[in-house]
């Protein structure tokens, strides 16, 4: 591996640190976005149980908070209605959508950088391709017929091919995970949504 980073020169360096955020993202994103630390599957059905005996106290409106994501837009509804009794559902919906943008954000978080890595690296492959060139070219002199000089033009062709191949080997993956997170981030949305709409009705049902 040392070998192909001295055979791909300088410009393979901006390269290596592309890759090695990318994966720090891909696996900070992995850990964060794990179904159970935004969206447990029963939550919802645990937290609309609750529900029906009343409010819940601090205490567990608290723990709710904590507990995901989900539970952070759904405690917001609870703290809306016991900030305001009579508030309505639409009232309430649009506090916990308040709460789930921030929370969005948060899920959101990196994958711009990602997006822009998967962007940037064949960009970068193609100006270590440039530089490489550059090498096969400055290895000619005028008038000279023998093909100028042997290793600064093995040189140059090293340096053009390492950094095409790995501005692709960066590219490529950094845009299939940041395709996948994309996807999972929109799915949480949604179903932040629709839980959010269920709770609504819920509360003020007892209330119609």
């Amino acid at each position: 591996m040392l070998s192909i980073i001295q055979a791909a020169g300088w410009p393979i360096w901006p390269l290596i640190a592309s890759s090695v955020l990318a994966m720090a993202i891909i696996f900070e994103r992995f850990i964060s976005l794990k179904t159970s630390k935004v969206a447990p599957p029963h939550l919802l059905s645990e937290v609309l149980g609750v529900a029906r005996n009343g409010l819940p106290s601090p205490e567990v409106v608290a723990q709710l908070e904590n507990d995901s994501a989900l539970g952070e837009v759904l405690a917001s509804g609870f703290r809306a209605l016991k900030a305001d009794p009579l508030c309505s559902s639409e009232e309430l919906r649009e506090q916990m959508e308040s709460t789930g943008r921030a929370v969005v954000q948060r899920l959101e978080l990196h994958l711009t950088a990602l997006a822009t890595i998967a962007s940037a690296a064949p960009l970068m492959g193609l100006f270590g391709t440039l530089v490489g060139m550059i090498e096969i070219f400055g290895s000619q002199t005028p008038g000279d017929l023998s093909g100028g000089n042997p290793a600064q033009l093995a040189q140059g062709i090293s340096i053009a091919l390492y950094n095409t191949a790995f501005g692709l080997v960066v590219a490529i993956p950094s845009l299939i995970f940041w395709r996948y997170f994309r996807a999972r981030v929109d799915a949480y949305v949604l179903t932040l949504e629709l839980a959010a709409q269920h709770l609504a009705r819920h509360l003020r049902q007892p209330r119609r």
